[in-house]
């Protein structure tokens, strides 16, 4: 079939060919099976099959066998004879090993290219998913967004946004009449939670050189697109940044990608492995953000694929994008997982053969219920498919083999080296320091004005005496009583008290300006 990816055999004798249009691989997908049952085979040969068809890929690396992609598959003793036999058993001609064309990339800078973005690319929607924050912390993050575009602060790193918490904590009186009451609690919860972030790898992956999609979008000098593959094994130490990532990048594809209608082939394929994190305690909000960018994205020629153990992971409303699927077996041990399973299959359309729910329950390794999308995107009837074999790598690549694809790439020089230009962090201490040395300048004014102030008092004195004998002495007194406390005030101000007092009113009459 011209057009389409190849995935295995189908019918009573595995002969009947199963693929995926390429036309309509944009209307998204799903790859769901329990742990073991070979979800990432089935990955590795969708990433070849759109390689070959010169479709760049995104695809999350969860436990390192996805780099094996980048290296041909290889048996010391001669061809490997499970995947000949299979290769012929489903009638795959030609069947021979290669690898694909591979960019490396990784958030933390190990196992590939740093990946990087801004605080404001990402925004305060997703930044407080991130932070799992509550609505209140959230509407303040929103206002320092908002101060920081009314401000002129370029809000890049982590402490970026911790500089601007702090100011907008002492502005807080006056912003809070404008914008509702701001407190100190929970700005100190939020500084807490990025603090937590900044300690699981956060402040590695916010900064510049940010990430330029078109480094994404690219084919080698053959032809063949681009397989990125994201370093995600550490990643999932921290699910929360993972899943906030990949939605992230979802949705700077979709706001930055033009309209491309209903392409002969996919501009670019993003597979989402572990898509549960997505979704797990999401609030709503967010769950309807991903419906839209699934509802509408495909339009900018990307197709997403969801990757997990059981359809049910996924909302009901995103689950209806997904026209394309290969079900590999779920196991029904509990009450809980056979209602999954009848579930599962009652969103195929029914093959009169067997019964789908009998088959999702009893394929085997390797083997899988399938369901392509057919012309006018009609979903196409289920199948048992024994899956092709991959021709890449099964496994990791090792270390030695990683290193020299990245040393390779012709994008370490653009991203190795961080650079921290002048944003919010730098402008507000440079007011901080301005403030605080204006403060010192009118300290040392009032420090100064002592003695002008004794000869103004002296002449005032002096003329007091020439006065009349018989008011000269009531007169005395009460200057003597106002000269008095005028100098207690002097002394006080000249002294540690009185410089406290002149920083603190200075001070805050700066922090205003």
């Amino acid at each position: 079939m011209d057009n389409a990816i190849f995935l295995g055999g189908g019918g009573p004798d595995y002969r009947d060919k199963q693929h995926l249009a390429l036309k309509y691989a944009n209307r998204h997908g799903l790859i769901a099976g329990a742990t073991g049952t070979g979800k990432t085979v089935t990955l590795q040969i969708l990433a070849e099959g759109f390689s070959a068809a010169g479709v760049p890929v995104v695809v999350s690396d969860v436990k390192g066998d996805l780099s094996g992609l980048a290296a041909p598959g290889s048996d010391t003793a001669g061809p490997h004879e499970a995947f000949m036999t299979r290769a012929r058993q489903i009638g795959l001609d030609g069947y021979s090993y290669g690898a694909v064309p591979v960019c490396f990339w990784d958030l933390f800078g190990q196992q590939g290219h740093p990946v990087r973005t801004t605080l404001s690319e990402m925004g305060p929607l997703l930044l407080s998913r991130l932070l799992d924050l509550t609505e209140v912390q959230e509407g303040i993050l929103n206002i320092a967004f908002r101060m920081a575009d009314e401000q002129g602060l370029h809000l890049l790193d982590l402490k970026d946004l911790q500089a601007l918490l702090v100011w907008l904590g002492e502005n807080r009186a006056t912003l809070s009449l404008r914008y509702g009451n701001i407190s100190t609690a929970s700005i100190g919860a939020i500084q807490r939670r990025l603090l937590v972030l900044e300690n699981e790898g956060g402040a590695q992956f916010f900064g510049e050189p940010a990430l330029e999609l078109d480094d994404l979008i690219r084919q080698a000098p053959d032809g063949r697109g681009q397989v990125n593959i994201l370093a995600a094994d550490r990643l999932m130490q921290a699910p929360r940044l993972y899943a906030t990532f990949l939605l992230w990048l979802l949705s700077e594809l979709f706001e930055t990608l033009p309209e491309v209608g209903d392409p002969e082939k996919p501009k670019l394929v993003f597979f989402f492995d572990e898509a549960h994190l997505l979704f797990d305690d999401a609030p709503k909000a967010l769950v309807d953000k991903v419906e839209q960018v699934a509802r509408l994205i495909r339009s900018k020629g990307v197709g997403v694929y969801f990757v997990t153990q059981s359809p049910s992971d996924i909302p009901e409303d995103v689950l209806g994008q997904l026209g394309n699927r290969v079900q590999h077996a779920l196991r029904a041990f509990t009450a809980r997982d056979r209602k999954a399973l009848k579930l599962a299959a009652e969103t195929y359309r029914e093959n009169p053969r067997f019964s789908t729910a009998d088959a999702i329950r009893d394929v085997g390794v390797g083997e899988a219920v399938t369901s392509m999308l057919q012309p006018k995107g009609v979903p196409g009837v289920v199948e048992r498919t024994l899956i092709r074999p991959p021709s890449s790598q099964l496994g990791p690549l090792a270390d030695a083999a990683r290193a020299s694809v990245i040393a390779d790439s012709d994008l370490g020089a653009k991203y190795a080296d961080r650079v921290d230009r002048r944003s919010a962090y730098e402008i507000l201490r440079d007011r901080a320091e301005r403030a605080a040395s204006e403060a010192e300048v009118a300290e040392d004014q009032a420090e100064q004005s002592g003695p002008a102030d004794r000869e103004f008092n002296a002449a005032r004195r002096y003329s007091g005496s020439r006065v009349g004998r018989s008011t000269s002495r009531p007169l005395r007194a009460k200057d003597s009583f106002g000269e008095d406390m005028v100098r207690m005030v002097r002394k006080e101000l000249t002294g540690t008290t009185g410089r406290r007092i002149v920083r603190g009113v200075l001070g805050g009459l700066f922090r205003g300006r």
